[in-house]
């Protein structure tokens, strides 16, 4: 039976995480329900209707909750409630599963190894262009439930990671977006088999008049649509017939071969709604990527550099890698598990790479025999070296200096967005400084 309002209304929920996601679930549930927060962290918040309703382990432990509103971050192996998670499983909810309880809206949900946020991003601008009233939301852009003044015509387009999927058990998107799947997050899901499984799905609870775009020629995708019979109408995607549309768009951000299958899937999408094509290339000819997501922050006659501290993996930062020449390539972070570098050696020959911090022996082992490799403790040790390195060169090639980590930040950062906003400051120090 298909679930509404009253099954979260006049309930006693617990909210596990009370980040920006959890405050905001908080926010929406607290006059239509009675509502609990609880963190691993020691928070003060300032919200004081929610620094009332903060219970402590031994309170909690006392209270039977009909629903548990987790955030994705939270993995019940590993967190304060895991013995209170486990027994109480088939509670366990997500931010999604309220909306789609309080909002049955039209929604675009994208997910997939790479490519999500740009891919997002790219259809909530073609879609605004169009006059609609999108929200772009989740993983990218504000959490879900804290948007307003949303109408019957009010569009979601919604970026959704594995863990958030995961957890969702009733949520369901009239268009499911699924751009690629390669081994991710296998800390956390322990097998390939379970992390693919959590991105279907949102394919597996779709009805019969919705959609789900798919990349035509992904291994892991077309074994999991031709081992299943799903319900809504499975649209394949062939992300390498973009090259006649290219002519129509000058934009250089989509020289990349992972963004032009991110727009693979935009044009898919904007065709099946019968969107203004005119519009549709004025939109993605202006469009400037997103920040610390392959993003060249300087540009000179002799040097380019690229800001990718998005990246987390081999396989988010090879597509690029591959249309680079004289490259710099900076690598490091925490490596994902079953994390495997794919470039073939010819494709590596203008490739040095420099690693730093810990785990420098296991990109190594990774990286070995394919490129030229040398490793410093951090990054700004690492950048200072590239400049030492480049102006030994004796060439006048234009040379690229790559940042793109292939691991995740939490080794010294909090996140990537903190990691490259202090690579920015270390490139105009060093940019300053070899004037």
């Amino acid at each position: 039976m298909e679930k509404n309002e009253n099954f979260f209304l006049k309930k006693k929920i617990l909210i596990y995480g009370l980040g920006k996601t959890g405050v905001e679930t908080f926010n929406f549930l607290k006059k239509k329900a009675d509502v609990y927060g609880f963190d691993d962290a020691i928070i003060k918040p300032k919200n004081l209707i929610l620094k009332k309703k903060i219970l402590n382990l031994k309170k909690l432990s006392k209270i039977k909750f009909d629903r548990i509103i987790i955030s994705p971050g939270i993995n019940i192996n590993n967190c304060k409630l895991s013995s209170i998670l486990k027994k109480n499983f088939l509670n366990i909810y997500s931010d999604l599963d309220i909306f789609y309880c309080f909002f049955k809206n039209k929604s675009f949900t994208i997910t997939g190894t790479n490519g999500k946020s740009t891919t997002s991003k790219i259809l909530h601008e073609v879609l605004l262009d169009q006059k609609y009233d999108s929200r772009l939301v989740g993983n990218i852009g504000n959490p879900i439930l804290s948007e307003r003044k949303i109408t019957n015509k009010t569009v979601f387009v919604i970026e959704a990671s594995s863990y958030q999927l995961d957890y969702s058990k009733i949520f369901k998107s009239k268009f499911a977006i699924i751009l690629n799947i390669s081994p991710d997050h296998l800390e956390r899901h322990k097998t390939l088999n379970n992390y693919v499984n959590a991105k279907f799905k949102l394919i597996k609870s779709q009805s019969a008049n919705s959609i789900a775009f798919v990349k035509k020629n992904d291994q892991q995708i077309i074994k999991k649509i031709e081992s299943n019979n799903f319900k809504s109408k499975i649209v394949r995607v062939d992300t390498s017939n973009v090259l006649k549309i290219l002519k129509k768009i000058k934009n250089r951000y989509f020289l990349s071969i992972g963004n032009q299958e991110n727009l693979s899937f935009v044009l898919k999408i904007s065709k099946f709604l019968k969107l203004n094509e005119k519009k549709l290339y004025k939109t993605l000819n202006k469009f400037k990527g997103l920040k610390y997501r392959q993003e060249t922050i300087f540009k000179s006659e002799k040097l380019i550099i690229i800001n990718d501290s998005k990246s987390t993996s081999f396989a988010s930062s090879e597509n690029l890698l591959k249309t680079l020449n004289n490259v710099y390539w900076i690598v490091g972070g925490i490596p994902k598990k079953g994390d495997k570098f794919t470039l073939f050696e010819k494709d590596c020959k203008d490739i040095k790479v420099y690693i730093f911090g810990k785990y420098f022996k296991i990109f190594n082992k990774r990286l070995k025999n394919k490129l030229i490799i040398k490793n410093y403790k951090d990054l700004k040790a690492t950048l200072k070296n590239i400049f030492l390195d480049i102006k030994k060169e004796k060439n006048n090639l234009i040379k690229t200096i790559f940042f793109s980590p292939c691991g995740a930040s939490f080794d010294t950062f909090k996140n990537f967005e903190e990691r490259g906003l202090y690579f920015n400051q270390l490139v105009k120090k060093f940019i300053n400084a070899n004037k």
